[in-house]
């Protein structure tokens, strides 16, 4: 992959907002003070396989039971049979980010060896039919399979999601509003879904297209408070669309339970560096958003529709094609516009302690995603049998 190209000029969206004199928000923010807040949650989600044939198989959840024994709640159970979760402590800073990441790989990867399965992180298995697969014996799954039928069945994806901690949720959805422009930069970087069911489909992130059938799923619109979003979600609840909050899908939301902003728009990483410096970059993005808002600045909000551009062009697209830029009103190729993410939250790294983190985003644009990787190896092959396997030989690089 090239990384011929250079990085747009400065934003162009910045702008100052007012804030009322009888806000009940504080902004009179220390930043030095402050930085170490935006803890990190990592959530993974891995395919599990049959070795000889690189078909998905169910495990009957005894990877999640003899995980249990280890690592308590942090692998659970998925719709599907043939897919593991897990997800991190919450951890203070990266670095204690990539340790938890890399010994649930680790030790996932040891139980599964030990039933004579394998895994691996990919967005979509390159083959397999969800028509295949078993469905989880469990309420929560019984009902969401009742209400969306195949839409639900079908879903069979593997996602990786994000928290970033947060103090309180009204300045929450603030940042959370404003994070949503970047939400189609990091996606790029992360696309790792290239194949379904047999077939090349000509995305970098299919995973993606195959989420959208689910309803609250996307780019959120914007809230002006977090008591319109509270609203929002009561008459949902009210009206019998939702029974809580967890069934709003968006590619970034308040969480409703825990004090985080969770984004939840990428593709499972093959690697768990990847993994990592799509984290870091979030929790760059994040603190970078709320320095801005203690000086108080703010980015423009864009509407969903406009952002949404950007996305379908990180799915189809991935690293090798061109975003909007909406300041500027023009299309600026996407590698240039991360280059520029990249140097507009470049002063938050160190305060973080991030930096080494954060480049290995340079790695993945020079050396293409995870899409692009297994594209390569396709192209080399003409088979898709190496391409799981290649999966699989990257879900402990480096560990």
């Amino acid at each position: 992959m090239s990384n011929e190209v250079l990085p747009a000029k400065n934003f162009t969206n910045l702008e100052t907002i007012p804030i009322p004199h009888n806000s009940n928000e504080s902004y009179s923010i220390m930043w030095n003070s402050n930085y170490k807040q935006f803890t990190l949650g990592v959530e993974e989600e891995y395919m599990v396989y049959d070795p000889a044939t690189r078909e998905l198989k169910s495990h009957e959840q005894k990877i999640v039971t003899e995980g249990q024994k280890v690592l308590k709640e942090k692998v659970k159970a998925e719709m599907h049979q043939a897919v593991v979760e897990v997800g991190t402590d919450i951890c203070n800073n990266i670095d204690e980010a990539r340790e938890d990441v890399a010994n649930l790989r680790r030790t996932i990867s040891s139980i599964a060896g030990s039933l004579g399965l394998a895994v691996g992180a990919s967005g979509t298995h390159p083959f397999s039919h969800w028509q295949d697969q078993l469905i989880t014996d469990h309420v929560r799954y019984s009902q969401i399979i009742h209400e969306l039928q195949e839409a639900a069945r079908s879903n069979l994806i593997f996602g990786l999601h994000v928290h970033i901690g947060m103090d309180n949720r009204k300045m929450a959805i603030h940042l959370a509003n404003s994070a949503r422009y970047f939400l189609p930069h990091v996606y790029a970087l992360s696309t790792n879904s290239p194949f379904w069911e047999g077939r090349m489909t000509g995305y970098k992130s299919y995973r993606t297209k195959v989420f959208d059938k689910f309803p609250r799923t996307g780019i959120p619109e914007y809230f002006d408070s977090i008591e319109a979003y509270d609203t929002y979600v009561d008459l949902l609840i009210k009206t019998n669309c939702i029974d809580n909050a967890k069934k709003i899908w968006w590619d970034i939301r308040v969480h409703p339970v825990f004090n985080t902003i969770e984004f939840r728009v990428c593709d499972v990483p093959l690697t768990v560096e990847e993994t990592i410096a799509l984290a870091a970059l979030f929790q760059a993005i994040v603190a970078k958003l709320y320095q801005l808002r203690s000086q108080n600045l703010n980015f423009i909000q864009y509407n969903r529709a406009l952002i949404n551009e950007n996305k379908w062009r990180a799915s189809r697209y991935g690293l090798d094609g061109k975003m909007i830029d909406f300041g500027k009103e023009e299309e600026i190729d996407t590698r240039a516009l991360i280059y520029e993410l990249l140097e507009f939250v470049d002063d938050m790294v160190d305060e973080l302690g991030s930096r080494h983190a954060i480049s290995s985003i340079h790695q993945i644009l020079e050396n293409g995603t995870g899409a692009d990787r297994q594209l390569d190896v396709f192209r080399q092959s003409n088979s898709l049998v190496p391409v799981v396997d290649y999966i699989g030989s990257q879900f402990l690089k480096g560990i």
